[in-house]
Formats: C-alpha cells, sequence, structure tokens
C-alpha cells in the first residue's frame, strides 16, 4: 500500500516523520509550505509541500491507496467531502491528533484497508485505536474484509451492507465456492483458516437456493464470465470474483529467465502467495524484446504487456511514484515496475500490494486491480 501522510503544524510534521519511522515501508509526507519555505528546507525534511492542503488532498486523493492526516478530524472530513466516491474504490484514510493519542480509522475501514492500517500505525507509535465499523466493533469478521485479504472484489456493494447486518443480527455466513475457479481450493482453505465454513461446488449450484435456504446468508466465489444479472440474484447472496494480480517487471539488459522467475516467485511469497496467482505480467516498450521478461510470461501462461514513456510516465506523475535517475537516463522514465503495472491496471486503477522491489537484476511490483 502506497501510503502518504499530510501536516499542517510542527508538532504534526514531528508525528508524520515518526510514523514514517516506525514503518517497514516509506511514507511521503506532505506539510504547509510555511514548516519547508525552500528547497534546502524540503531537502532535509525529505518532504513535499503544499499551499492549499485542499489542492494538495485533490491532487493525490487517487495516487495513494492510504491517506494519513495529522490534524483535527474537522478539517479532515470537510477537505475530503467533495472528492468521495465509492467505498470500493475510495482509499484508506487514517486521522491522528497532533500528540499521536489517537489513531481514528475514517474511511474506507473494510475493502480500503484503513482499519488494518490504523491498527498498524497505533500500534506502532503507541496511539489508542479508534475504529467504529459495527463488524469489527462486535468482533466480527465481515464478507468484505476476507474479500480484500483474499485478493476478490465485492458484488453487488448494496449486498455488503445485507451481509453485515444479517453478522450483526447473529447469522452466519455460508461460503460456496465455484469448484472450477484456479485457485478454488486455495480460497476453501483460507476460509476455514478464518473460522468459515465453505463448500466446493459445480458451476450451476452456486446461486441455487433452496426454499428452505432464503434466509441463509452466502456469499458466493465465482468467476467474472460467471456473473448472474443483478434482477436474478437472489436476496441472500453476495459475489466475490478475483482481482486482477499485476506484476509490474523491470531488469537489466540479458537478465537470464531464471532470474526473473525467481524474482516473480519471491515477490509474490512476499504478500503471502505464490505467482500462480499472477494474471498479468507489465513493463517497458524498452524490454519488449528481453527474452527473460517474454519467457516469464509464457512459462506462466500469461499476457505480458509493454507501454511507451509517454503512458508510463502519466502514471508516475498521476501516482507520485518514485523515480530513479540511473534508470531515467537510461530509458528516459525513472520508474518501470510500479508505473507498467499503473498502465496495466488502467482505468479501473489498483492497489499496490508490493511496491518496487529490488531483486538480482530485476525489480519487482505487485498491484491488485480495483
Amino acid at each position: 500500500m502506497r501510503l502518504a501522510c499530510m501536516a499542517l503544524t510542527e508538532q504534526g510534521l514531528q508525528l508524520a516523520q515518526t510514523i514514517r519511522q516506525c514503518l517497514d515501508q516509506y511514507v511521503d509526507i506532505y506539510v504547509s509550505e510555511k514548516l519547508a519555505p525552500d528547497d534546502a528546507s524540503k531537502k532535509k525534511l525529505q518532504v513535499y509541500t503544499f499551499h492549499k492542503l485542499s489542492e494538495a488532498v485533490e491532487n493525490n486523493f487517487t495516487a495513494y491507496e492510504g491517506l494519513i492526516f495529522v490534524m483535527a478530524t474537522g478539517i479532515v472530513v470537510r477537505t475530503l467531502a467533495p472528492l468521495l466516491k465509492d467505498k470500493l474504490t475510495d482509499p484508506a484514510v487514517v486521522v491522528f491528533d497532533e500528540q499521536g493519542k489517537h489513531g481514528i480509522s475514517l474511511l474506507s475501514g473494510h475493502v480500503g484497508g484503513a482499519n488494518e492500517l490504523t491498527r498498524q500505525l497505533c500500534q506502532a507509535i503507541g496511539a489508542g485505536p479508534v475504529i467504529t465499523t459495527a463488524t469489527d466493533v462486535n468482533e466480527l469478521l465481515a464478507p468484505d474484509v476476507l474479500a480484500t485479504r483474499l485478493g476478490l472484489r465485492p458484488w453487488p456493494k448494496v449486498r455488503i451492507k445485507t451481509m453485515n447486518a444479517g453478522l450483526l443480527a447473529g447469522k452466519k455466513i455460508h461460503w460456496r465456492i465455484d469448484r472450477t475457479l484456479p485457485h478454488s481450493v486455495f480460497y476453501k482453505r483460507k476460509l476455514e483458516q478464518y473460522g468459515q465454513s465453505a463448500d466446493l461446488c459445480v458451476t450451476s449450484q452456486l446461486l441455487a437456493v433452496l426454499p428452505e435456504e432464503r434466509e441463509q446468508l452466502e456469499v458466493v466465489i465465482m468467476g467474472n464470465s460467471s456473473l448472474p444479472e443483478l434482477a436474478d440474484l437472489p436476496q441472500n447472496i453476495l459475489c466475490l470474483t478475483p482481482r486482477k494480480l499485476i506484476a509490474g517487471v523491470g531488469c537489466r539488459k540479458g537478465t537470464p529467465a531464471a532470474l526473473v522467475m525467481s524474482a516473480l516467485d519471491m515477490a509474490c511469497r512476499m504478500i503471502g502467495w505464490d505467482r500462480s496467482f499472477i494474471d498479468e505480467l507489465a513493463s517497458t516498450i524498452v524490454k519488449k524484446h528481453e527474452a527473460g521478461i517474454i519467457y516469464a510470461g509464457d512459462s506462466l501462461v500469461r499476457p505480458v504487456k509493454f507501454y511507451d514513456n509517454e503512458k508510463m510516465a502519466q502514471m508516475i506523475e498521476a501516482h507520485q511514484l518514485e523515480e530513479s535517475a540511473f534508470v531515467k537516463k537510461h530509458i528516459g522514465i525513472g520508474n518501470v515496475c510500479e508505473a507498467a503495472a499503473y498502465c496495466s491496471a488502467g482505468e479501473r486503477g489498483g492497489r499496490l500490494a508490493l511496491r518496487k522491489t529490488n531483486f538480482e537484476k530485476v525489480t519487482v511490483a505487485l498491484l491488485w486491480e480495483k
């Protein structure tokens, strides 16, 4: 998850820097220009500056998967209000007071991951987490939370509310999994580890509801091509479909295929998956004839897409991606794997599961399509 932290005051900046130091991943910090009025101070503090908070938030709202604010909650609410679109696509938003006593999961607690991010940050800096989603308060594991953990997309959105309301009313959720899905056994095993009851079913049984089952809550994991029309979906069913996992890849010229495959394997293991879950590889057009990348696509039986510098530069700017001066000097842009992954996600967008990571002669970024 790419994170940005915004602060307005000196004390807020200090907490933002503490947050950055406590996390394994790098956090971009944005502060009022009053705190870093010149290039020297910005370089020393390693921050970006803004004249107006509203402009900074608007420019970066879709650039990051998680936004952390160190300021009054009211300011954050008023600033975010015009930008909110959908609970399935809005970024996770967490708010801290300047003294770091409390961290509030404000937006996209489940699908966006704000609740888990809040817990992680609060544990790191010793703050008290404030989480208000009803299922979490009642220590219930909501299906949209599990969907995020399993790389799945809920549909239709309105049924999330139905499922969570049923959980709060004391009902149990039963899971059905299309046994023809490539990783159906994996999903079943994972769900059972989370204490869920799940059955592998033939496709024709997935949406079949017997009269005695009409009050039972059902979550069905199925392929996108099997989704019914909304009017044909029983009222007690929420569908989850696999999100596309995109691997952005960069490598040195002439890198052996074995090193590319090894890098993909290690990258996937770092997020708790294996490389068979990769749906697509992406890279720069400069690497179109790179044998190692082409072989990786052939070996995984997955498409490899190559993007030109202009398209990738747009992604670098839109998502504020870190650039390497060395790479930029040689191919014209300073970020390959992350930019290519975002290009592959297209208009739907994506959330980074693994930021640019260096392996032997290879860089890899993993991105879940939204």
